[in-house]
Formats: C-alpha cells, structure tokens, sequence
C-alpha cells in the first residue's frame, strides 16, 4: 500500500538494516511489522518511524531481537505460500482479505475476517503446516451489517 511504501521510504532513509529486515503490511491504517532485527534500538526506530506516517492508526509490534539464517527464511517464505495456496482453495475463505508473514515459525495474521468461523479455518490451516510454531493474528471480525 502506499503507507507501507512511505514507512519503508522512512526506513531506508533512517539505516539499509531496518529497510531489509522489517516486513510491513498496511491493513486499515494498521502497520504490521515482522521480522529480526540487531537490536532494542533497532526495534524502537522502526516503531517509531512507523507511527511517524501520515495516516497510521496502529502499530502492531512483532519485531523479533535476533538473527535468522538463510534456511529459516526460506522455511519462512514456503510456510507464507503454503497458507497462502490453501486458504485461496478453501471456498469458505476470502483469502483476499488477510496477509501474511512468517518470521522463524510464527505465522502472523493481519487483515479481515467475514466471521469467526472462518477466521478459525484460517488459523487450522496455519497450524496444520509443517514447522508453524505459532500463530498470531491481527485480524478483525467484520461487523454484521444492520
């Protein structure tokens, strides 16, 4: 979205290091950020930056301090497509409506559910993919139209 693009445009400015490590997804006006970085510092600016943005509402804080290896990015990315593919096939989920990132294991969940029925479809998906440790979600329940 054009608010990710402008979060991402303030990381880059501030350290290549935020611009490469942190995922960002914008649903809402909610910024969603994932991934490892250095560092506490490192954590705070992008936090910090993030709220800077014209137009963010929230900032949902999934930073991790640490390192990732290559194999568990690749593991990451696989567990994301996987989601991905079998939330598309399940004709009971608008997948369009949710994003996804995947950092070490942790699936997280930002987006719109139609109800909690298939926001639990979502989540049983999720975990029954090989090397899912977690799942965290960020997504809201529509509300019923009156």
């Amino acid at each position: 979205t054009d608010t990710a693009a402008k979060i991402r445009a303030k990381y880059i400015e501030h350290s290549a290091g935020l611009a490469l490590n942190v995922g960002i997804e914008v649903y809402e006006s909610r910024a969603l950020l994932t991934g490892i970085v250095a560092d506490e510092q490192a954590r705070a600016d992008a936090v910090k930056l993030a709220w800077s943005v014209t137009g963010v509402t929230d900032v949902l804080n999934e930073l991790v301090i640490g390192r990732a290896g290559i194999l568990d990015t690749a593991r990451d990315g696989w567990i994301t497509t996987q989601l991905f593919g079998r939330m598309t096939g399940d004709g009971k989920i608008l997948a369009i409506n949710y994003s996804i990132e995947t950092v070490n294991g942790v699936v997280y969940l930002i987006g719109t559910a139609q109800n909690q029925a298939e926001l639990d479809q979502v989540i049983k998906h999720a975990r029954d993919i090989e090397h899912v440790r977690r799942v965290v979600s960020h997504v809201r329940i529509k509300k019923a139209s009156s």
